[in-house]
């Protein structure tokens, strides 16, 4: 009479795969170039160039991030970052500093972030096109341009 329904819905359908760090760039490092792929990158260290991520980018505590555009899934800041963010998540940290807009899907922060620029929320975010090679790391100097400091 009673029959005990079974609904099962594999995991892989309803959750995305978690982001994970697979690069560190440690701190005392300082590099300049461009970084790009689809793997999880924390810069403890200091960068300047171009950020083209299909994955996660964590800023941590000691890290300083110099560019005109960040553009990755996700980005947490917990360092210092000068320059434009294009994700589909950021978070800023309580010891994250940000100077530059943001341009996202889901925003959040903690008691003592700070951010110079203007937050714009969008419904989707459009990443563009995966880079041309499936990972690339490049220290070749760039332009050497750095986001202009305000105020």
């Amino acid at each position: 009479m009673f029959r005990k329904r079974e609904e099962t819905v594999p995991l892989s359908s309803t959750q995305a795969a978690p982001e994970r760090v697979t690069s560190v760039l440690g701190p005392g490092v300082v590099w300049k170039g461009s970084l790009s792929g689809s793997g999880g990158i924390r810069i403890e260290g200091a960068f300047e160039g171009d950020i083209d991520l299909r994955g996660l980018l964590v800023v941590g505590e000691t890290g300083r991030v110099t560019c005109n555009q960040i553009r990755a899934k996700t980005v947490i800041v917990a360092g210092a970052v000068r320059g434009d963010i294009l994700a589909e998540k950021v978070e800023v940290r309580s010891s994250g500093r940000v100077w530059g807009d943001v341009v996202t899907a889901a925003f959040a922060t903690e008691e003592g972030a700070f951010l110079r620029g203007q937050i714009r929320m969008e419904e989707q975010i459009d990443l563009g096109q995966p880079p041309s090679k499936p990972d690339q790391v490049s220290g070749e100097h760039a332009d050497q341009q750095t986001a202009p400091e305000t105020g």
